[in-house]
């Protein structure tokens, strides 16, 4: 067998395999993925090297921003399932490319930047219009009811944040 036909053969095998995660593999890799303390669950995450991410940040290229990460890389014989998914911040799977890497030495690849819980509080306002806590132990007020153009049918009132300062 010649070396081209080879090489064809193997490019082969590989369209067979799934180059990227089903709906079902991304679901799961995400609920595996380590809590973020007074976070909600469906919404923060940490990756495999501590960055917090945003669910809603999937596949763009932000500190806050992640990706499905082959943890044995596709381009070396890894499967697109949840056993080989992870999350990782998109800046860090982008170093981490098609090698194997101990999650000690990915965090060195992370975005400097921390954020506070006020300037995530923000972001989460920003994108899903409210704040939202485990267990709804807690009812930030939406955008809108802070503009006024919404009147809340909870009757609980909103709370107040840690970080708001008194006059």
């Amino acid at each position: 067998m010649s070396k081209n036909n080879g090489e064809k053969e193997e490019n082969d095998n590989q369209n067979l395999r799934p180059r990227f995660f089903d709906k079902k593999a991304k679901n799961l890799c995400w609920a595996k993925a380590a809590l973020v303390p007074g976070r909600h669950p469906d919404r923060w995450r940490k990756d495999v090297a501590g960055n917090i991410v945003c669910k809603r940040f999937c596949n763009c290229s932000g500190c806050l921003c992640f990706e499905y990460d082959h943890i044995v890389p596709f381009s070396k014989g890894g499967e697109s399932t949840m056993d080989n998914c992870q999350i990782l911040q998109t800046r860090v799977n982008r170093y981490k490319s098609d090698k194997e890497m101990d999650p000690k030495i990915l965090r060195g690849y992370s975005c400097d930047l921390k954020f506070t819980d006020k300037e995530l509080d923000i972001v989460e306002m920003a994108v899903y219009g409210d704040v939202m806590r485990p267990g709804n132990q807690c009812r930030c007020r939406s955008i809108a009811e802070m503009l006024g153009t919404f009147k809340a049918k909870d009757h609980m009132a909103p709370c107040k944040l840690p970080y708001v300062e008194e006059s």
